[in-house]
């Protein structure tokens, strides 16, 4: 059993129009290496720390998370992580099985 990664901190970014949901444990060094590579920045603190999918919750539910870019992409992710979710509810055990055919003895053929 795998045991998930939690993260204090969550929000999105923007660098070069392109939208990504992000997630860290430190805000400050976060926000330092996207303003650095000059994207916009948007992320906050989360109340407690959280799996991805519990942060993804979490963000949809605040105000600026829930429109534009930002909305779409916490939505888009919220979708994927709970595919993910589900998918790996069924957890099966695989038992391979290896069966070797008997290997056919050529027999002499008897002349008469």
């Amino acid at each position: 059993m795998s045991v998930e990664k939690l993260y204090t901190v969550a929000g999105t970014t923007t660098i070069n129009g392109q939208t990504k949901v992000r997630f860290a444990n430190d805000l400050i060094a976060r926000i330092k290496i996207f303003n650095s590579k000059g994207g916009q920045v948007n992320l906050v603190e989360l109340p407690q720390a959280m799996t991805k999918l519990q942060a993804l919750q979490h963000l949809a539910t605040l105000p600026e998370f829930n429109s534009g870019d930002n909305g779409f992409a916490i939505q888009l992710k919220i979708a994927e992580k709970t595919k993910i979710a589900k998918k790996g509810e069924i957890k099966v055990a695989s038992t391979a099985v290896k069966a070797k055919a008997p290997k056919a003895k050529a027999s002499k053929a008897e002349s008469v």
